[in-house]
């Protein structure tokens, strides 16, 4: 029997892989993938590796988690070195932790490597530190796939007023709803919010507003994009109020 490593590749730039992650690719006698794995990284993966797509995305699901499950507990049975690949971290949001218990409930070695996850690496690239003394002591990172209007959402809405800085990942679809929730717990309606569109690599695109905007009238926005509120927006050089926010702390 094989073993499987359920490795991050980080939120997009190649040379944001782990030296781990790289020499994983590069020995691995299959690779399944995720939608958001750069293709450049796939090109590390040697010519005789099986690259396998299992990707998913909103409203459309090319195969089901279940069926994910038990490819890789064939190819564990099959393989020697079974790498499942995902974009950013594997246990934020990546279902990377349901894998590894299946496979673990099923006799299999199971390793699981780091990555960088979007939510820190893809603001970062941005110029937005999601942490500034004076400024933001505590951030949070939330999924946006959940339906904010929806009764059963998991996120505790009322518990989001007092953190300084909020991460949303998978919110492009419910951006409006989102800000509309946030601005009825407290948060102030002026406060900046930025979208990272594509981050890290060469199509990155930021788009800043803030939560009145984003809950009335909200700007084109493309996913993959990472959304962040926060005073720490203003930090960001593609915010016009950088220079002033600069000077004020």
């Amino acid at each position: 029997m094989g073993k499987v490593y359920i490795v991050g590749a980080g939120p997009g730039d190649p040379e944001l892989l782990t030296l781990k992650a790289y020499r994983l690719i590069k020995s691995a006698d299959v690779v399944l993938y995720d939608r958001l794995v750069n293709p450049e990284i796939l090109l590390l993966a040697k010519p005789e590796c099986q690259l396998i797509y299992v990707g998913k995305e909103e409203g459309k699901h090319t195969i089901e988690q279940e069926k994910i499950n038990e490819l890789l507990l064939h190819y564990a049975h099959t393989k020697e070195v079974v790498v499942r690949l995902k974009g950013g971290d594997p246990f934020v949001f990546g279902r990377g932790s349901e894998e590894a218990l299946f496979l673990a409930q099923h006799g299999v070695e199971v390793e699981v490597v780091p990555g960088i996850s979007s939510a820190t690496g893809v603001p970062a690239y941005a110029g937005i530190p999601i942490t500034f003394r004076r400024l933001s002591s505590s951030f949070a990172v939330i999924t946006g796939h959940e339906d904010p209007k929806k009764g059963s959402s998991s996120v505790d809405w009322e518990s989001l007023k007092g953190i300084n800085t909020l991460v949303f990942l998978m919110a492009v679809s419910n951006r409006k709803e989102i800000a509309r929730r946030l601005i009825e717990v407290g948060r102030d309606p002026k406060e900046p919010v930025a979208f990272i569109e594509r981050g890290t690599t060469r199509e990155q695109r930021v788009v800043i507003t803030d939560l009145y905007e984003l809950a009335n009238d909200p700007p084109e926005v493309n996913p993959p994009a990472v959304m962040v509120v926060g005073q720490v927006v203003r930090l960001s050089p593609y915010c016009g109020q950088v220079s002033a926010t600069w000077q004020a702390i």
